[in-house]
């Protein structure tokens, strides 16, 4: 590996680190939810999606929500009801859609990280492969091709 490679390895490794020895962190990963996340990635990885995406409307709802009440305070009272069910009802078709994308988008990230990690691993092993060969110097010879076959005829005639 490169020295920038060792260096950002050993920077992403740190901060690990201090995520890991975090006390919140420790306590969570101790308890019962926690344990089953570290058992089930997928599901850690489409509930980490879940909440990301759901986090902005989640914000325009409660400022909605802030915003009605205010105005039932001015006097419409029947009309924030109305208009904090329908609220709500969109908010409820919206994180369903987040939820149905979140679970889509952990589904293509977890496919690729598993293609890329084994397409790594194939380059890997070859590469590693042909070293071998090198230092027993028996690389596979190129075999001549037919235009160099060609070639050498013609300069025998």
């Amino acid at each position: 590996m490169s020295k920038e490679m060792q260096e950002l390895q050993k920077q992403w490794h740190a901060v690990v680190q201090s995520i890991h020895s975090n006390a919140n962190v420790v306590a969570f990963m101790n308890s019962r939810v926690g344990q089953y996340l570290d058992d089930h990635p997928f599901v850690a990885l489409s509930l980490l999606m879940f909440i990301a995406v759901s986090a902005i409307p989640i914000a325009f709802f409660l400022i909605f929500v802030v915003t009605t009440a205010i105005m039932a305070c001015i006097g419409v009272i029947v009309m924030e009801g109305v208009v904090i069910a329908i609220g709500g009802i969109t908010l409820l078709c919206v994180l369903c859609g987040l939820g149905a994308l979140s679970l889509g988008v952990s589904g293509v990230l977890s496919v690729s990280y598993i293609v890329l990690s084994t397409l790594v691993n194939c380059w890997c092993a070859s590469r590693a492969q042909l070293r071998k060969q090198e230092v027993n110097g028996n690389l596979p010879q190129k075999s001549p091709s037919a235009l160099d076959l060609s070639a050498n005829n013609g300069k025998n005639e």
